[in-house]
């Protein structure tokens, strides 16, 4: 496996929109429990049934975290109201600070694994998220100056003036125990709560003066890992709205494939406005060669394209069977090359019957993924590709067997002739330091490691 890390990191790869700084805090039941006090318990359950898609004030926040715990499932909601800030930083001492957004962690695990070259866009660059790049000489910045593109290290490239963003990342632990009036919940599995700052200050776009100089970025790159739509709102008082912003998205990929068939990858990450997903996966999806999601963010794609009752299935059961029918209309629909798929126990991979790879090269770069990821959840970070070799150490979950047997009952129960389907069990950390970026993680391991199975057949 070591060998195709190799020869994944001699591919250039340019990743783009969103980064930011996150803000880490550890939970335990003790500040879980004086959270619910404050607001009562009473108070909180009933919000919880109101379920706020997003975070207006602080009881919003205290009953979506209390879902969460109970669920023991990862979430994301976004916090609107700006002047919320003030509350969050005199409520919690973060325990860590370091780059969030996925552009921004893709583009330091890149570097850090000594990729060739590795070019990330943001708009906003202020100079607190300039110094959260790794200082290495792979890692760059573009920039335009006397009409030439320019690479430089993104601290030699911030803007004093930039807006920043700052998401909030609650981690919590298995068997974290507290009380919500007289009911007592015990956390079932390890996760991340993150409070999202989205402002009106903070656009996913290609500034004017950069978007000329798409093409030879293109040319410059093996592949382009592309994120952040979730950041963009349906309308802006400026008059601007997400038309307008997807419109220029759209711009931006034909244009970073026009001197070559630059293979790009959308990550998908969760859209609670059912209006604006629907419009980033018509507007994009078709555009893009490959998608990254986990199991949730299938399901609320299928809602989009008017499949509710399959994505009620998966939502409810969970089973392998209809993340795999899910994935085929996926596919068909929006016409991707690849499908990736990243849940807790499996990681799946859904193309076409005629993809130039075999099912065992697209094991192989599911494998190396989730690999990549036990090292991340190992060590909370990875430094260097040596780390590597710690990702090996850890065995595949308890559930693999399960997943397999699963995974071939759906194969005889649903019509998989026309596709390559393969699914492998991941490599489960039981006590991890972190998990913030672990689908960020396997996202990026599957896709350079399938432009570089590619490439070893003279199909890149």
């Amino acid at each position: 496996m070591m060998e195709l890390l190799n020869e994944a990191r001699k591919l250039s790869m340019f990743t783009a929109y969103n980064a930011n700084v996150d803000a880490i805090v550890y939970l335990n039941g003790e500040m879980i429990q004086s959270l619910i006090d404050e607001f009562g318990a009473e108070a909180v359950r009933r919000k919880m049934e109101e379920f706020p898609r997003q975070i207006e004030e602080p009881i919003d926040f205290v009953a979506r975290l209390v879902h969460a715990l109970k669920t023991g499932k990862p979430m994301e909601v976004p916090l609107v109201n700006e002047e919320l800030q003030g509350w969050f930083d005199s409520r919690f001492n973060y325990d860590v600070e370091r780059i969030g957004g996925q552009a921004g962690i893709i583009a330091n695990l890149l570097a850090n694994l000594d990729f060739r070259k590795v070019i990330v866009y943001t708009p906003h660059l202020a100079k607190r998220q300039a110094e959260m790049f790794v200082r290495k000489p792979n890692l760059f910045y573009p920039v335009v100056e006397n009409g030439k593109l320019v690479l430089k290290h993104p601290i030699e490239a911030y803007r004093e003036n930039d807006p920043i963003k700052v998401n909030r990342i609650f981690e919590f632990r298995a068997g974290t125990t507290f009380r919500l009036g007289n009911e007592t919940i015990t956390v079932p599995y390890s996760g991340r709560f993150i409070v999202s700052a989205r402002f009106e200050s903070i656009r996913i776009y290609t500034r004017p003066e950069l978007k000329p100089f798409l093409p030879e970025i293109g040319l410059q790159t093996d592949g382009a890992i592309l994120s952040g739509y979730q950041g963009i709102r349906l309308r802006y008082s400026d008059g601007k709205d997400a038309n307008y912003y997807l419109r220029e998205a759209k711009k931006d990929i034909l244009l970073l494939k026009r001197e070559k068939d630059l293979k790009v990858h959308l990550e998908f990450a969760s859209i609670q406005n059912r209006e604006l997903r629907k419009k980033v996966i018509y507007n994009l999806f078709p555009l893009v060669d490959s998608v990254g999601m986990d199991e949730a963010e299938i399901a609320y794609v299928l809602s989009a394209l008017g499949y509710s009752k399959l994505a009620e299935r998966i939502f409810t059961y969970n089973r392998i069977e209809d993340t795999v029918l899910g994935g085929k209309i996926l596919i068909d629909e929006m016409n991707l090359e690849v499908l990736q798929i990243h849940t807790i126990y499996y990681l799946m991979y859904i193309t076409h019957a005629d993809n130039p790879l075999s099912e065992e090269e697209l094991r192989k770069s599911l494998e190396l993924a989730t690999t990549l990821a036990a090292t991340r959840a190992s060590l909370g970070d990875i430094k260097s590709p040596e780390d590597f070799e710690r990702g090996l150490s850890v065995s595949y979950n308890e559930r693999g067997e399960y997943v397999k047997l699963r995974f071939e009952e759906a194969k005889r129960r649903l019509r998989t002739k026309e596709y390559k389907i393969v699914i492998i069990p991941t490599r489960l950390v039981k006590n991890p330091v972190s998990t913030v970026g672990l689908g960020d993680t396997i996202s990026t391991g599957a896709f350079t490691s399938y432009l570089a199975l590619l490439r070893r057949k003279g199909a890149l």
